[in-house]
């Protein structure tokens, strides 16, 4: 039986009840009415109500038993299901849909663990391997022209090692750049996104048009990291899967909200290309810590639009 049926049930059977006893005992109510028969109608009505009360919470105790579950739940401690056996029909399918979403929610939540840790582990690798390759080898160049200057005084070593440890030190800027970008901090959020472009333009030879608005609202710290990781994540997408020649980055203050709009002309997202291809889980991660929202699709003309809508504060 349904809830609203069980109420109605209950609350039909207590007037009921209240009318039986009304008709067949021998309480008697005048006109005038006396203070005695006003005392028992009182009396009468209130222990209707009563009994109304206790027989409507016991309808509704397995509601009130999955209202007391829900606010045990922790994430931090996962396993807690709702049981609802003998419940109506409304609260078992009410607590069915709830133990749904708890495991959805504790499957995303493993998911994204292990994509962060592999994320960092993926970035120490990479790091370690640009250290060593990189780094050391061209220590290990400066280290033996500075050897050689010394066995062999000559002002062309001593120049070489200068310039093997002037393109280590330029090795090391681009690497604490990549780790945490200095003009998003020293210059601002526009000033970082035009470093990006001019990169991508050095590195991979790709047009780039730049519309950013002049007056952007204040953004807290987070959400100029995300917007700047987002369009790094982008671009460097552009550089190594999209084979594109021009691409488009507009930087918009609109509807209480910046927006952050990268477009291509290049190949565009494969047809199957599940959610993780291209970092895009990594990015819609990132949208969804400042509350802001990501869309990934074709672009007007051709190629790929990433567009991220951030929350003005």
């Amino acid at each position: 039986m349904s809830l609203a049926w069980r109420v109605v049930l209950l609350n039909s059977a207590v007037i009921l009840v209240a009318c039986l006893l009304l008709a067949l005992g021998p309480a008697t109510v005048s006109s005038p009415i006396h203070e005695r028969e006003l005392v028992v109608l009182l009396v009468g009505v209130a222990v209707t109500m009563g009994a109304n009360v206790v027989l409507v919470r016991r309808a509704f105790a397995p509601l009130l038993r999955l209202t007391a579950v829900m606010h045990r739940v922790d994430p931090l401690a996962p396993g807690v299901r709702v049981q609802a056996y003998g419940a109506t029909i409304e609260v078992q399918e009410l607590a069915a849909a709830f133990n749904d979403m708890l495991e959805r929610l504790e499957s995303e939540r493993r998911d994204s663990a292990q994509r962060a840790v592999r994320a960092q582990e993926a970035e120490r690798r990479r790091l370690a391997r640009e250290l060593h390759d990189e780094l050391g080898q061209s220590l290990t160049g400066v280290l033996l022209q500075i050897d050689q200057a010394i066995r062999r005084p000559g002002e062309d070593d001593l120049e070489k090692a200068r310039e093997g440890a002037r393109r280590t030190l330029d090795e090391v800027r681009r690497i604490a750049r990549d780790l945490r970008p200095d003009l998003l901090v020293e210059l601002g959020l526009p000033s970082a996104l035009n470093a990006l472009a001019t990169r991508l333009t050095r590195d991979a030879g790709v047009v780039v048009d730049r519309h950013v608005d002049a007056a952007l609202p204040p953004l807290s710290d987070d959400a100029e990291v995300v917007i700047y990781r987002v369009a790094q994540e982008a671009l460097t997408n552009v550089a190594r899967h999209a084979d594109a020649r021009r691409v488009t980055i507009e930087l918009r203050h609109r509807d209480g909200a910046v927006t952050l709009s990268i477009d291509d002309d290049g190949r565009g997202v494969p047809p199957y290309a599940g959610p993780e291809a291209r970092g895009i889980t990594g990015m819609r991660e990132r949208a969804l810590l400042v509350h802001g929202r990501l869309r990934v699709g074709r672009a007007p003309q051709r190629g790929t639009r990433v567009r991220l809508e951030v929350p003005a504060r």
